[in-house]
């Protein structure tokens, strides 16, 4: 067996392959006793009838085909290990020549996977430099009151909810008329929530509708209109309806900062030991989140100078699933079939 590759666009090559008369003429042997051998023929035992015999009854065209499939599968196995090549893709058969006491010549077509070239990664690292840690007393005092609010009594009281009240409540989302959007559809589970009213926790515009509200109070048909920079894309931009429940207002108790505050929090001698400690535990944090950054940013210039050809079947490959994926999201969410989502 002869063979030659040669490069195409996208990944892809082309193996020109001969086998020799002798070779193909083993095959055609091979596939002609397979198929005669379940033959009845008078004159002769089951399968043991001569070539010629078998030739004529089952006649050349179906000897061929299946001889040059069988040459075909067992030359390609044989290329893709000796050549070490790693297909990705079905191959795509083009047979050029073929005919009893000639070589048998094809073609092959197939996908493999890309040659990538990568760049010096040690001089993308030394151009990269370590940003100086900073912590800054404000980024203290406010680790500070996170500690003061973690370790705060709730009283419920039996008022109208005010600004700075922890509050409590149950609430659905849907999509207002005329809006499409994956993920959400108008007949969504209660969800529940509970926050410091003011803090700008939930939705802009929608705990000021929660301001004066009593428990057990219902307020339903709120318009928001969700920002576009929203981090729920499928809400993004969208307009939406919430119905609400308040279901429990508290005042919050906040323990003074102090000596004895510290203590009560562990092995802390005074405030200031708390500060320190809290000071350290921020400087590791952010000397693991300059590590992370300086590694993102070795990995994307390394991306941006890598030089790698993407073939052209896992494109294909990647647009399906992204589509049967959509459908899939379309038919779940929001009960609809994907030609009525195309439609609308």
């Amino acid at each position: 067996m002869k063979y030659s590759f040669k490069k195409l666009p996208h990944s892809e090559i082309e193996l020109e392959v001969e086998l020799s008369s002798q070779e193909f003429n083993d095959y055609i042997h091979k596939a002609t006793f397979e198929l005669g051998k379940d033959l009845e023929i008078k004159g002769f035992r089951k399968g043991s009838a001569p070539k010629e015999i078998i030739e004529k009854e089952i006649g050349l065209e179906k000897i061929l085909f299946k001889a040059s499939d069988s040459a075909i599968k067992e030359s390609y196995k044989t290329i893709v290990g000796e050549s070490k090549i790693e297909p990705i893709s079905q191959p795509e058969v083009e047979i050029k020549k073929i005919a009893p006491g000639n070589p048998f010549l094809f073609k092959i077509k197939v996908y493999v996977l890309p040659e990538v070239k990568l760049p010096d990664y040690r001089k993308i690292a030394s151009k990269i430099k370590k940003r100086k840690i900073l912590v800054e007393e404000k980024e203290i005092e406010n680790t500070l009151k996170w500690l003061q609010k973690s370790r705060a009594k709730f009283i419920a009281k039996n008022k109208p909810a005010q600004k700075g009240d922890f509050v409590e409540i149950e609430y659905t989302l849907s999509l207002a008329p005329g809006e499409i959007g994956i993920g959400v559809n108008s007949h969504q589970e209660k969800k529940k929530d509970a926050f410091i009213l003011g803090e700008g926790h939930f939705l802009a515009g929608f705990e000021k509708e929660l301001i004066g509200m009593k428990v057990g109070e219902e307020k339903r048909g709120i318009s928001l209109e969700i920002p576009k920079t929203h981090f729920m894309k499928n809400l993004a931009g969208r307009k939406i309806i919430v119905d609400v429940k308040m279901n429990s207002v508290q005042d919050i108790e906040l323990p003074e900062i102090n000596d004895a505050f510290a203590k009560n929090l562990g092995n802390f001698e005074d405030l200031n030991a708390l500060k320190k400690s809290i000071k350290e535990g921020i400087i590791l944090e952010k000397e693991e989140a300059e590590s992370q950054r300086i590694r993102g940013e070795i990995l994307e210039k390394i991306t941006k100078e890598t030089e790698c050809e993407i073939p052209q079947v896992l494109i294909e490959k990647e647009r399906e699933r992204m589509m049967e994926e959509l459908k899939k999201n379309v038919e779940e969410n929001l009960k609809i079939s994907f030609n009525d989502y195309l439609k609308q």
